[in-house]
C-alpha cells in the first residue's frame, strides 16, 4: 500500500462523513478529540477531519492540526485498512504541542485498530455482538 494521501484516501463528499456519523462501528474517544469509524469494505483507510472555528479558533492552528493528523494518519494507515475515519476536534485540541498530538494520535490509531480486532475473534468462536448474525 502506498503512504501517500492521495484523493482516494479522503472522505470527500458529505455522504461519506454522512455515513460515518449514522453509523459508526468504532469510536475512540481521546483528549480534546473523538475519532468515529465505520467499515468501509475497500482495500485502505479513508480519512476525514471536522475541525471548526468553535474548537480551535485561529485558521493557522486548524491547519497546523489537519498537517499533523494527516501526517500521522499516513505513516499509520497500513493497520488501519477498511475504516472510514472521521476526526472530530473539540476545544484545547490547538493547544496541544506538536510532539503531544503526535503521540496522542499514534495512540488512538493503535486503538482503532485494536477494536477491529476484537470483534472478528469474537465471531470466529461463533459468539458475535451483531444483531444481524
Amino acid at each position: 500500500m502506498s503512504r501517500g494521501f492521495g484523493r482516494e484516501k479522503r472522505l470527500l463528499t458529505s455522504r461519506h462523513f454522512k455515513a460515518v456519523f449514522d453509523s459508526p462501528t468504532g469510536k475512540v474517544p481521546g483528549k480534546h478529540v473523538l475519532l468515529l469509524a465505520r467499515d468501509n469494505l475497500l482495500d485502505h483507510p479513508r480519512l476525514g477531519l471536522v475541525i471548526g472555528k468553535k474548537a480551535v479558533k485561529l485558521s493557522v492552528e486548524r491547519n497546523r492540526l489537519k498537517r499533523l493528523i494527516r501526517e500521522s494518519f499516513r505513516h499509520h494507515q497500513e493497520s488501519l485498512v477498511g475504516w472510514d475515519i472521521v476526526v472530530i476536534a473539540r476545544k484545547g485540541l490547538g493547544d496541544l504541542e506538536n510532539p503531544e498530538l503526535r503521540q496522542q494520535f499514534e495512540k488512538l490509531w493503535r486503538r482503532l485498530a485494536r477494536s477491529r480486532s476484537r470483534p472478528e475473534a469474537r465471531t470466529e468462536s461463533g459468539v458475535s455482538d451483531s444483531p444481524h448474525a
